[in-house]
């Protein structure tokens, strides 16, 4: 087993929260372990630039509470090809760093892994940050707590103007291929519909219930749109929907970015935390291509490839059926 030197770290791809407590704990776990640690800006691109600085304890200060990442983040195209792995890796050799902490979300890993194949003498480990929560090997990913519950406040308000005028809401939210921030939201807010990539819901169907709601005297109507559904986007499903239905007056909202920002919850403020401090233990136990992720609230290790071509993230089924039966 290999004598880490140093130790870098970076975040990658699209930002979540909870990303900054984990930096703040790899980097005084690191620390504490007798590693020097490097911070590594924007990503890969920070590798590829020769884009690092030294951290210590106070590098990392108040800054639990910070939505983003003070290491910032790219994603990085000349990252995928030789010439870009190999920038990389000579500047890694040429800091001394032979261990990296990557946190990110798929895309993250797919380039983390490939790396850690062609140069075997970096140790790379990946933490899941990202808030589609679509990563096999962990039960939550970061981020996605304080992503949800940005989307509940803010359908809860939506509902408020929504019973105000009698209106009905097609509201989308992130998650790309999941649905799991739509889901959740869904059954926080009471949503008459919720529309999943892993569920196929017919226009027809939701038209069908949503004139149900109606002649149940419902004054107000949320449907909520996972960005992967099937159906398409947001705009057209609420035009067909406008076509068939004339009794509501129909809004589209498309909460976009909003969701990705904002002070991490408790709940990924203790993630980030326990998922930065079990990686480095990891890589000074000598794991590599290896992520740390949380299942039945314990620390488990998966193989970054198992974590990637196990790309099956599924929804708890009776989520969305107690979903389907609370909205009546």
């Amino acid at each position: 087993m290999q004598k880490i030197l140093k130790l870098g770290v970076l975040t990658s791809g699209g930002d979540a929260p909870g990303m900054n407590p984990c930096i703040r704990a790899v980097v005084r776990t690191g620390i504490y372990n007798g590693l020097e640690v490097v911070g590594i800006r924007k990503g890969y691109q920070g590798l590829i630039e020769d884009d690092m600085y030294d951290m210590n304890p106070r590098s990392v200060s108040n800054i639990l509470n910070l939505g983003g990442t003070i290491l910032k983040t790219a994603r990085c195209l000349p990252f995928r090809t030789d010439e870009g792995m190999e920038a990389a890796y000579q500047n890694l050799k040429k800091r001394g760093i032979n261990a990296l902490v990557v946190i990110g979300g798929d895309g993250t890993f797919t380039g983390a892994l490939r790396f850690a194949k062609k140069y075997t003498d970096i140790q790379v480990m990946g933490v899941p940050g990202t808030i589609d929560n679509d990563l096999y090997g962990s039960t939550y990913t970061l981020g996605f707590d304080t992503a949800t519950n940005t989307v509940v406040e803010a359908i809860d308000k939506i509902r408020d103007t929504a019973d105000a005028h009698d209106r009905l809401f097609f509201i989308e939210v992130m998650g790309r291929d999941s649905g799991a921030i739509a889901l959740r939201a869904g059954v926080c807010c009471g949503a008459e519909a919720i529309l999943l990539p892993e569920k196929a819901t017919a226009i027809d169907d939701l038209i069908e219930n949503l004139k149900n709601g109606q002649d149940k005297k419902k004054s107000s109507s949320i449907v909520i749109v996972a960005e992967g559904d099937k159906n398409g986007g947001v705009y057209d499903i609420a035009r067909k929907v406008q076509q068939e239905i004339k009794f509501y007056d129909i809004k589209v909202t498309i909460l976009g970015h909003l969701q990705r920002g904002g002070s991490p919850s408790a709940f990924d403020r203790v993630l980030g935390s326990r998922l930065g401090y079990a990686a480095v233990k990891a890589l000074l136990r000598g794991e590599s291509r290896k992520m740390v992720g949380l299942q039945a609230n314990y620390i488990k290790i998966t193989d970054i490839e198992e974590a990637l071509t196990q790309h099956e993230f599924k929804l708890e089924e009776d989520l969305m059926e107690m979903a389907d039966i609370l909205a009546i």
